[in-house]
C-alpha cells in the first residue's frame, strides 16, 4: 500500500456513481481530501481499510436507491467498520445502536434478533447505508469529520435529491436531521426519529416504527418494500 495506490482507488467512483459523481473529483477540495485521506492511510491506523470506502456505493446503485440511512462516521476499533453505515462484517459483536436497531426491527416485525450484523442485504435492496465521514482514526470518533468528507456526502446527498424521485431518508438523532436541510424534493419521505444508540433509543427510536413507515411509502409509490429481516 503506498500513497499513489490510495488516492488512485479514492478517485474513481463505483459503476454508476462515477458518471453522477464526475465533477466532484475535480473540486479543489476533493483533491485536497484525497491527498489528506492518503497520508492519513500511511501515518496511522484508519478504518475501514481503504478498499472499503466507497462499500456504500458499490453495493448500492444509483438506480436502486429506495431509502438513505445516514450515520455519522465509522466505527473506530479494530475489525468493526465496512463501509456500510451501522453494519459490522458477519461473526463481528453487535455494536450496542446495531442492536437497537434490531430490536426495534422485533418490535414492527417479530423478526428474530440476529447475531449477523451485516446490512450488506438492505445495501443490496436500495439501502444507501451512508457515514457523513467515510475514514476514521483508530479510537477517535469524528477525527477525519474535517478534512472534507461531510462536503462530499452533503453533494451526494443533493444529488441523490435532484434525482427527484420518491426515496426515504431515515434520518436517525439530531446530527442526521440536520441533513434534511439539503432535501428539496416533494418526492422524498424523511422520517426523524431519535437515535438508536443506548442514550436515546427509548427516548423516540424504540416504538417510532421507522421501517414499516419506509415500506408504506415505498407501497404507496407501486415500490418494491425492502426486506429489512437479516438472517444468520
Amino acid at each position: 500500500m503506498n500513497e499513489e495506490e490510495i488516492r488512485s482507488f479514492l478517485s474513481s467512483f463505483p459503476d454508476g456513481w462515477d458518471e453522477l459523481l464526475k465533477d466532484e473529483k475535480n473540486k479543489t477540495y476533493y483533491q485536497n481530501l484525497l491527498l489528506s485521506v492518503s497520508k492519513k492511510y500511511l501515518t496511522e491506523k484508519v478504518y475501514p481499510p481503504y478498499e472499503k470506502v466507497f462499500s456504500a456505493f458499490s453495493y448500492t446503485s444509483v438506480d436502486d436507491i429506495k431509502c438513505v440511512i445516514i450515520g455519522q462516521d465509522p466505527y473506530f476499533n479494530e475489525g468493526q467498520a465496512n463501509g456500510l453505515a451501522f453494519s459490522v462484517n458477519k461473526g463481528v459483536r453487535l455494536p450496542p445502536s446495531l442492536l437497537n436497531i434490531y430490536k426495534e426491527l422485533f418490535n414492527e416485525y417479530s423478526y428474530p434478533i440476529p447475531k449477523n450484523g451485516s446490512l450488506e442485504s438492505w445495501a443490496r435492496q436500495g439501502v444507501l447505508l451512508l457515514n457523513s465521514s467515510l475514514t476514521v482514526k483508530e479510537g477517535e470518533p469524528n477525527s477525519h469529520s474535517k478534512l472534507g468528507w461531510e462536503t462530499f456526502t452533503d453533494d451526494v446527498i443533493k444529488i441523490i435529491d435532484s434525482l427527484d424521485r420518491p426515496i426515504v431518508y431515515l434520518l436517525w438523532g439530531n446530527y442526521a436531521f440536520k441533513k434534511s436541510s439539503l432535501i428539496k424534493s416533494r418526492k422524498a419521505f424523511i422520517i426523524h426519529t431519535a437515535h438508536p444508540s443506548p442514550l436515546s433509543a427509548s427516548r423516540g427510536f424504540f416504538d417510532s416504527n421507522c421501517f414499516k413507515r419506509c415500506n408504506e411509502y415505498l407501497i404507496k409509490n407501486d415500490i418494491e418494500p425492502i426486506d429489512f429481516q437479516i438472517k444468520d
